[in-house]
């Protein structure tokens, strides 16, 4: 069993209008149940985007970010909670990767809600980023205008297992989570991609966020299926193709 502080994320996909409905109402009804659970420090519920990094809503999929106090915390409430098990009974697939953090900048909500894990193991090749923003209003329009080009080299990177726009507010607060075969692949996009660090050099003159958030974790434990695929293999498409 880990100690410290570890991340969970959980991706559910809802193939039916009614589930669909289910599911968007939950962004605002789940918070009473979520809000109390014991050895939970940070929770957040997303949306997300459709492919390409696209602001438009992708109904299918939805979000659960969770920060525990340590594995066992999280442990208990999924294999307990009442509320996860109607998740899972309203989704067709469910994914949860288990995530210790190696680094982090900035802030979520005024808050820096993940603290670096004590113990990484060099035997696990796999990373995973994941960044957050909230755009200021009057550079909406120009932010939106660079993704296209700062995604672009995305597309078949084969050093990516998957990718997918998430957020809590459509347009305004937005953020990507990316899972990598490794460091070295995700380095390559960040730091040596032309598209990318441009538009990050643009960031940084223009100032577009009022807040923003850059983490790295190491992804140690995975349940679940995610387009028809035992996510344990981690044999999953580099984007999510399946927009209903």
């Amino acid at each position: 069993m880990l100690a410290g502080q570890i991340t969970t994320l959980t991706f559910f996909r809802y193939k039916t209008l009614f589930n669909k409905i289910w599911a968007f109402g939950m962004m605002q009804f789940a918070h009473p149940k979520l809000s109390k659970v014991e050895g939970q420090t940070f929770y957040k519920l997303l949306g997300s985007g459709k492919v390409g990094f696209n602001p438009m809503p992708d109904w299918t999929v939805y979000a659960l970010l969770q920060v525990w106090e340590n594995e066992e915390k999280a442990e208990r409430f999924f294999a307990a909670s009442k509320l996860m098990d109607r998740y899972r009974k309203r989704s067709d697939e469910h994914w949860i990767l288990y995530m210790k953090n190696k680094i982090s900048r900035g802030r979520w909500a005024g808050n820096m809600p993940f603290s670096r894990h004590p113990e990484t193991s060099e035997s696990i090749p796999y990373v995973a980023a994941i960044t957050r923003a909230t755009i200021k209003f009057k550079y909406l329009r120009k932010f939106w205008k660079s993704v296209p080009a700062s995604q672009s080299p995305l597309k078949d990177n084969p050093g990516l297992i998957y990718t997918k726009g998430i957020g809590e507010v459509p347009f305004l607060q937005m953020a990507t989570f990316s899972l990598w075969k490794d460091q070295q692949s995700l380095d390559a996009f960040a730091y040596r991609s032309r598209e990318h660090i441009r538009v990050i050099g643009d960031t940084r003159k223009l100032g577009w966020y009022r807040e923003e958030l850059f983490s790295r974790f190491q992804p140690y434990r995975f349940e679940g299926s995610w387009n028809g695929v035992d996510i344990g293999a981690l044999k999953v498409k580099s984007s999510d193709q399946s927009q209903r």
